[in-house]
């Protein structure tokens, strides 16, 4: 059930009372609970990674968490260029990747202060250093961007279509009430919490992203500060799910959701059971995520003592991230030339010795052309 929208006033923040949030205890506690069972057995699996694993597993989700992140705000990063910058930052082998450019290496920056210091204050100049790192430039693509303090004068709003269809999703509190409405957010995120850690995040999501106080790059410190609220929950300096994932999974909706309730009352029941659910989802994917790199390395420790070349370790490793039955139609011979780089009589050579060693099997049900999968027993 939608809540009623409040009609004596346009946006959320214009409420009298704002920013009183409130809700209803009763009905978000079904999608809470959820959250935090799937929350739960991703700890417990993230348990079962030694040092190098739980890096790689870090890593992963960081990658993915910059990927999307910047997606969200319909910004495409060059894959490689953010593994080199998130591999050199958890000292991870980088050699071969690109030098990453200075703003991947900002973002990767952000995103890993958020949580590794999850315990450090959240002040002005902190917010101001994340946002100033996300434009080294000074320039969002071709456009000058305001960076390392709050935006100007200029009426903050998200509009969509084009010239003369234009249609307002949100306009954010003005210029002269933002200095105190963003102070009365940073104390409260310092403040002891008196609700559960998931619901916080949920709250601090909302109210940052209202207050929009930033001319560029609000989307992603948003994001940011949720992942701090959730790092500050668990006690924990590290990443293991991408929230920013599941929500480009779930990009019109979370626009929508967003534009829902920053035009309704101060009962934000429903953002927080989408929110809530959003985080089951995250979790759930990031399970399945881990349980890949245990997996993984099961399966090299199997294979500790098997002797293969560097064609085709590289070939089992893309086969092991994609996962049992996940590389479409399995490998093949010519798509062993085309990965590798090699002859179409060595690929031959190189498959039928992997299958020789059990660590590919022949796909069932393929015919003649069948190609090979992963061998995990």
């Amino acid at each position: 059930m939608q809540t009623p929208h409040n009609t004596d006033h346009d946006w959320i923040w214009q409420v009298p009372s704002w920013p009183a949030l409130t809700w209803r205890e009763d009905a978000i506690a079904p999608a809470l609970t959820a959250a935090r069972h799937a929350q739960g057995r991703v700890l417990g699996m993230a348990g079962l990674l030694d040092g190098t694993l739980t890096n790689e597993a870090v890593a992963s989700i960081l990658i993915e968490d910059s990927l999307t992140t910047s997606a969200i705000e319909g910004e495409k990063l060059q894959v490689d260029a953010v593994r080199s910058s998130v591999a050199r930052h958890l000292g991870l082998p980088y050699a071969g990747l690109p030098v990453p450019s200075r703003d991947i290496e900002g973002l990767t920056e952000l995103l890993l202060d958020a949580t590794r210091h999850y315990d450090v204050p959240l002040t002005f100049e902190r917010l101001c250093g994340w946002q100033a790192a996300l434009f080294p430039s000074g320039h969002s693509g071709l456009h000058a961007v305001r960076t390392g303090c709050l935006r100007g004068d200029a009426p903050m709003q998200v509009v969509s279509g084009g010239a003369g269809r234009e249609r307002v999703h949100f306009t954010a509190p003005p210029r002269d009430m933002l200095d105190a409405q963003l102070g009365d957010f940073l104390a409260w995120f310092a403040a002891p919490a008196y609700m559960d850690g998931l619901v916080r995040a949920g709250i601090a999501h909302l109210w940052f992203v209202t207050l929009h106080p930033f001319e560029d790059g609000n989307g992603r410190l948003t994001r940011a500060i949720t992942d701090m609220a959730i790092a500050q929950d668990e006690c924990r300096p590290m990443r293991l799910f991408s929230l920013s994932a599941q929500l480009l999974r779930e990009r019109e909706t979370y626009y929508t959701m967003l534009e829902h309730t920053q035009r309704g009352g101060l009962d934000v029941t429903d953002w927080l059971i989408w929110f809530l659910d959003q985080l089951r989802l995250a979790a759930d994917a990031s399970e399945h995520s881990i349980a890949r790199t245990l997996t993984k390395a099961r399966f090299w420790l199997r294979h500790a003592q098997t002797q293969l070349n560097e064609r085709q370790r590289k070939l089992l490793n893309r086969l092991l991230d994609a996962g049992e039955g996940g590389f479409e139609g399995g490998i093949t011979t010519r798509k062993y030339v085309s990965l590798t780089r090699c002859s179409r009589a060595t690929a031959f050579r190189e498959l039928t010795d992997l299958v020789a060693k059990n660590c590919l099997q022949a796909m069932v049900g393929r015919g003649r052309n069948a190609g090979y999968d992963i061998c995990l027993t």
